[in-house]
């Protein structure tokens, strides 16, 4: 959606049903399958990667089997960066959604290799992948590309009514890469949104953005580890949570104490920065929410490494 909004004709390659229902709905053209079976041959005329391989081995509310491979990953780039097909090799790791984190790699290789080197790579995951991308650097600065250092990017920076921490990589070639300056403050417990660096502008509530007319307050279990006593809570005045396939079990509360609406699927999507009619469609539509980078911060990240796709076809 982000790259869209910039003006850029994009092609996504998504494995799961749904998500493909709801890309069809938003007239986002899709190819229904898995990356692993697809490479940059498919789509010579494409200038930009950009890709957020599965969180879920890799984020702290999962499993943990990609934290624990982490050594075992950045092996395997080294090795690719040698020119070796990993891929039969992968075999090794607990859980096999760990090594699609290598694929936006295999792309960015495989399309030096035909003659065709992507101008653009924007990769993003979540904050434990960060020294997997610090390898990923190294490969592509010796295959000529500006990579600046990868980044955790806080998303209420970049005006996004949530807090959320998402691992960045960029990289140009024939012009160097940026990743985008904050716009907004960073968003810290007790700390009022009007104070901080006066050239940024507050980092924007709840309140902004979901039109509910009473105040409320949230409770979340995320990332307590279901002990009642970690739950976090956060007003209408404060921004999100990061919104997560369960975001639907956060309970949200009048500030008496007095169980109100939990968000629907339309709130939940506007905390993510998608419009209030985006088309969900299918099945686990809370999950695909969650899923989500959020659009804004991938349009400001898309905007410092490409710009509007007008500026850059010209440049």
């Amino acid at each position: 959606m982000a790259a869209r909004d910039l003006g850029y004709e994009v092609t996504g390659i998504e494995f799961d049903a749904d998500a493909c229902e709801t890309r069809t709905e938003a007239k986002l053209a899709t190819l229904q399958g898995d990356v692993r079976d697809f490479g940059p041959h498919k789509f010579p005329n494409a200038t930009v990667l950009a890709g957020g391989p599965p969180c879920q081995t890799f984020t702290v509310a999962g499993g943990g089997a990609g934290r624990r491979a982490l050594d075992e990953v950045i092996e395997f780039v080294q090795r690719m960066a040698q020119g070796e097909d990993v891929r039969s090799k992968l075999a090794v790791l607990d859980d096999e959604r760990t090594g699609l984190v290598l694929e936006p790699l295999r792309w960015a290789l495989e399309a030096i290799k035909d003659g065709r080197p992507y101008e653009a790579i924007v990769l993003e995951q979540v904050p434990a992948v960060l020294p997997v991308w610090y390898e990923y650097r190294k490969v592509l600065l010796s295959q000529g590309y500006s990579v600046p250092e990868p980044k955790v990017l806080h998303t209420e920076q970049y005006g996004v009514p949530q807090t959320r921490r998402r691992a960045i990589l960029v990289a140009r070639l024939n012009a160097a890469a940026t990743l985008p300056d904050p716009t907004h403050r960073l968003y810290r417990k007790g700390v009022p949104r009007n104070q901080g660096d006066p050239a940024h502008d507050p980092w924007v509530p709840m309140s902004a953005v979901l039109g509910r007319s009473t105040a409320f307050e949230v409770i979340s279990n995320y990332g307590t580890g279901g002990d009642p006593k970690s739950r976090g809570r956060r007003t209408s005045e404060e921004p999100a949570f990061t919104v997560t396939g369960k975001v639907s079990r956060n309970r949200v509360v009048d500030m008496d104490g007095n169980e109100l609406p939990r968000f629907t699927e339309s709130e939940a999507g506007l905390l993510q920065t998608f419009p209030g009619d985006y088309p969900w469609s299918g099945r686990a539509v809370a999950q695909q929410i969650g899923n989500a980078i959020p659009p804004l911060l991938g349009k400001a990240v898309l905007n410092a490494v490409v710009g509007p796709a007008d500026r850059y076809a010209a440049g």
